[in-house]
């Protein structure tokens, strides 16, 4: 068995191209997630881990971190595993993805409620490190502005979710509230652009599937 791929240093780019690390987990997350498409609208799934990676890398984190943030839900969402993201990736990665990763079917292999799974995972965010903190962020960044743009286009947005418009803002605030840390620049600056993108989709009030 090949060792895992570590890090080599903060940035995840290397002579204005893209590490052979990030390549890998790129294609890695496009095979997993194909066929996946994205709530309420037919646009692959592999478009939001691309664009919560963008927003990591963005935000100054380290290769780990953008590998973490291109892979944050192989393991919630695929038949990826945990072992499998530390033997390619290492530990560091998978400790985030485990920490992004929600607990989604009991022992007997049934879906958990909703409300469950989001209370047990936001209990588990407060020992949560840099990385973990700030992809959640990412992810609940572009999860809002993804939002806010199907609102936009009228599609029937809260319909696709397992549970009310209230419950689904509530539950991205309070990741932002967990994950926000004013001691760190990029953490405070992730949480501060996820506000403001939650702010603007609470303004727009229900669509018209809800009212219907």
């Amino acid at each position: 068995m090949s060792k895992p791929d570590q890090g080599q240093g903060p940035a995840p780019l290397s002579d204005g191209g893209i590490s052979p690390r990030v390549e890998r987990a790129l294609r890695w997350a496009a095979i997993l997630h194909s066929g996946q498409t994205r709530k309420a609208s037919e646009i692959p799934y592999f478009a939001h881990v691309a664009a919560v990676a963008m927003i990591v890398e963005r935000a100054g984190l380290g290769e780990d971190a953008v590998i973490a943030a291109l892979l944050h839900d192989v393991v919630e969402d695929t038949d990826a595993t945990l072992p499998q993201v530390e033997q390619r990736f290492g530990p560091v990665v998978a400790a985030t993805v485990a920490a992004c990763s929600e607990t989604k079917h009991d022992a007997e292999g049934r879906q958990r409620p909703w409300i469950d799974r989001k209370r047990d995972h936001l209990r588990a965010m407060a020992g949560l490190d840099l990385a973990a903190r700030a992809v959640m962020l990412a992810d609940k960044l572009h999860n809002l502005v993804s939002i806010e743009l199907d609102l936009d286009e009228g599609r029937p947005v809260w319909r696709a979710f397992n549970a009310g418009r209230d419950q689904v803002l509530w539950y991205h605030r309070a990741v932002i509230d967990a994950c926000d840390d004013e001691a760190d620049p990029r953490l405070r600056s992730l949480a501060q652009a996820a506000r403001a993108a939650l702010d603007r989709v609470e303004t727009r009030g229900p669509d018209s599937t809800e009212s219907s």
